[in-house]
C-alpha cells in the first residue's frame, strides 16, 4: 500500500495539470492583428500618369498618392462651366427686362403693320365700289379682301408683341431661368469633385498598404486605387466563445500574444458584438470548433505595438468586466 501511494499522487497531479493546461486552452482566445483600412475607390475609368508613393510609405491626410489622366474630365468641366455661364446670363436678361430699343421697335413694327392695314382697307373699299360697276371681276375684290384680312392679324400680331414687352418678364419664366442655373451649378460642382478627386490623396494619417494597380493601367469604376492602414495602434480582432462571452465587456483589460513576438502586450477591449457568428476556421479548438463565437476589438497598447504588420495571427486572455 505504501508503494501505491506515490503513484497516486503523481496521477492527481497529472490530472490536475492536465485540467489546468486545458483551463488555459479554453481562455485563449484566437484572432489576427488588424489595422483601421481605408481605401479610395476609383470614381472614374482613367489610366494612371503619376504614382507619388510606394507601399509602405507613411503618408499624411492631404498627401499625393497618385494621379489618373484628367483630360476627358477637364473638358467635359469646362462645357459644364460655359453652360452655368449661359444660364446666368440669360437669367440677368430676364431679371433686367425688356430694353427701351426693342420696346421702340415693336413700337414701329405695329405703326408699319396698322399702316399697312390702313392701306388694304382703302384699297379694299375702292374695289369694291368698282365691283359694284361691274368694273372687275369677283375674284379681284377676294384678294383685296384676304390682303385686308392679312394686314390685319399682322397688325394684331404687333400689338400683342408690343403688350408683351411693356408688360414685363413673368415671373414663371424667371422661375424657370433660376431652376436651370442651379442644374447647370449644380452639373459643374460634381465635375469639379470629380476632377478633384483624379488626384488621389491620402484620406488620413497612416501608412500605405497596398497599390493595386501600376503606372498606366486603367482601373475600372469601383476598383481601390490606394488601401492605407489607419488608426494610432493596431487592434486584435478575436472571437470570443460563448463559454466567455458573459463575462466579458468593453473596457475589459486583456494580454495579447503575437505570432512571431516575444514579449505580450496589454490590450483593451474596444467592442463586443452582441450578434454570434460560427467560429472562424482558424479559432477551431476542440470542442468550442462547434460553438457560437462573439467578434470583439482589443486595442493594443505601448509604441511597440505601433510597429506591428497587419495579418498576423493572435491569442488573447482577458480578465473580465471592465473596472
Amino acid at each position: 500500500m505504501t508503494n501505491l501511494a506515490p503513484r497516486a499522487i503523481a496521477i492527481v497531479l497529472a490530472a490536475i495539470a492536465q485540467t489546468a493546461c486545458s483551463d488555459a486552452d479554453q481562455r485563449q482566445m484566437l484572432g489576427t492583428l488588424e489595422w483601421d483600412r481605408i481605401g479610395v475607390a476609383a470614381e472614374v475609368s482613367e489610366p494612371i500618369l503619376r504614382i507619388a508613393v510606394k507601399e509602405g510609405d507613411v503618408v499624411h491626410a492631404g498627401d499625393a498618392i497618385l494621379a489618373l489622366d484628367a483630360r476627358r474630365t477637364d473638358a467635359e468641366l469646362a462645357q459644364a462651366t460655359a453652360e452655368a455661364r449661359r444660364a446666368e446670363a440669360a437669367l440677368a436678361e430676364l431679371r433686367h427686362g425688356t430694353r427701351i430699343e426693342t420696346i421702340e421697335a415693336g413700337r414701329a413694327t405695329l405703326a408699319g403693320a396698322q399702316s399697312t392695314q390702313a392701306n388694304a382697307k382703302r384699297e379694299r373699299d375702292r374695289l369694291a365700289e368698282m365691283h359694284k360697276r361691274r368694273l372687275i371681276a369677283q375674284a379681284a375684290l377676294d384678294d383685296a379682301e384676304t390682303a385686308l384680312r392679312t394686314s390685319a392679324a399682322q397688325a394684331n400680331a404687333a400689338r400683342a408683341n408690343l403688350s408683351e414687352l411693356l408688360n414685363g418678364t413673368r415671373i414663371e419664366d424667371i422661375d424657370q431661368a433660376e431652376a436651370a442655373l442651379a442644374s447647370a451649378q449644380a452639373a459643374m460642382e460634381r465635375l469639379t469633385l470629380t476632377r478633384a478627386r483624379l488626384d488621389v490623396r491620402a484620406p488620413a494619417d497612416g501608412r500605405v498598404d497596398a497599390l493595386p494597380f501600376k503606372l498606366g493601367d486603367q482601373p475600372p469604376i469601383g476598383a481601390t486605387l490606394v488601401s492605407v492602414l489607419s488608426g494610432a495602434s493596431p487592434y486584435a480582432r478575436i472571437y470570443v466563445p460563448a463559454s466567455q462571452r458573459a463575462q466579458l465587456a468593453p473596457g475589459a483589460r486583456c494580454r495579447v500574444t503575437v505570432e512571431g513576438v516575444d514579449a505580450a502586450f496589454t490590450a483593451t477591449i474596444r467592442t463586443l458584438r452582441s450578434d454570434p457568428a460560427f467560429t472562424p476556421y482558424f479559432a477551431l479548438t476542440g470542442d468550442d470548433a462547434s460553438r457560437l463565437a462573439y467578434r470583439a476589438e482589443l486595442v493594443l497598447d505601448g509604441d511597440a505595438a505601433k510597429k506591428l504588420p497587419a495579418g498576423l495571427p493572435a491569442q488573447a486572455e482577458c480578465d473580465g468586466h471592465a473596472g
